[in-house]
C-alpha cells in the first residue's frame, strides 16, 4: 500500500518525507495499548464524527494559545492552573501528504490549562496532560528515557504540541 500511497502523492520512496509518511501509516495501523481507544482522521470531517460518536455534540475544542504567535521565549507558570477533565480525546496532527489527524482517548489521563507569561510579558495558554498509568507503554519510550522512570511509575506529564486539539464534553 505504501508504494502506491508514494506514487500517487509523487514523493520519492528514499525520501524523508517517505519515511515520515510510512510512521504515519505505522502509528495508525498499529493495535492499541491497553486502555487506549484511536482513529486517525484523515479530514476535519471525519475528525468531527469521531469526537461526537465518543461525547455527542457538546464538546468544547482546547488548543495552546499565545498573545504572540512562533514567538520562542520562556515562560513562567502563573497561579490559576485548572482541570479541564479527565475524559478527553487528544488529536495530534500528524506529518502527512495531506491532513491527518492521530485521535486517541487513555485512561487514567488528565488534561489541565495552564497560564503563561513570557519573559516579555506576554500571556499564553498551554494544555498538558498526565498520564496517570504508563504500564502498557513500551519500555523504551522516550519519556521513560528523559525521566528515568519505568513503565507503571510515576504519572508522566507533557505540554501537547501547538498542532494538537484536546476535545472536552461539556
Amino acid at each position: 500500500m505504501l508504494p502506491q500511497i508514494l506514487k500517487y502523492f509523487s514523493i520519492e520512496p528514499s525520501s524523508k518525507e517517505a519515511q515520515t509518511a510510512k510512521r504515519t501509516i505505522e502509528d495508525c495501523e498499529a493495535p492499541n495499548i491497553r486502555g487506549e481507544n484511536k482513529y486517525c482522521a484523515t479530514s476535519l470531517e471525519s475528525l468531527v464524527d469521531f469526537v461526537i460518536t465518543k461525547f455527542g455534540k457538546k464538546v468544547q475544542a482546547l488548543a495552546n494559545e499565545a498573545e504572540k504567535k512562533n514567538k520562542e521565549q520562556e515562560y513562567t507558570i502563573l497561579k490559576g492552573i485548572k482541570m479541564i477533565g479527565d475524559n478527553q480525546i487528544v488529536c495530534h496532527k500528524q506529518r502527512y501528504a495531506y491532513a491527518v489527524f492521530y485521535c486517541h482517548t487513555i485512561n487514567a489521563m488528565k488534561a489541565y490549562t495552564i497560564p503563561l507569561e513570557g519573559v516579555d510579558g506576554s500571556k499564553a495558554k498551554a494544555i498538558a496532560v498526565c498520564h496517570t498509568d504508563t504500564s502498557a507503554w513500551n519500555p523504551k519510550h522516550i519519556a521513560f528515557q528523559i525521566l528515568k522512570v519505568k513503565p507503571g511509575g510515576p504519572p508522566i506529564c507533557h505540554f501537547v504540541n501547538s498542532d494538537t486539539i484536546v476535545w472536552v464534553p461539556n
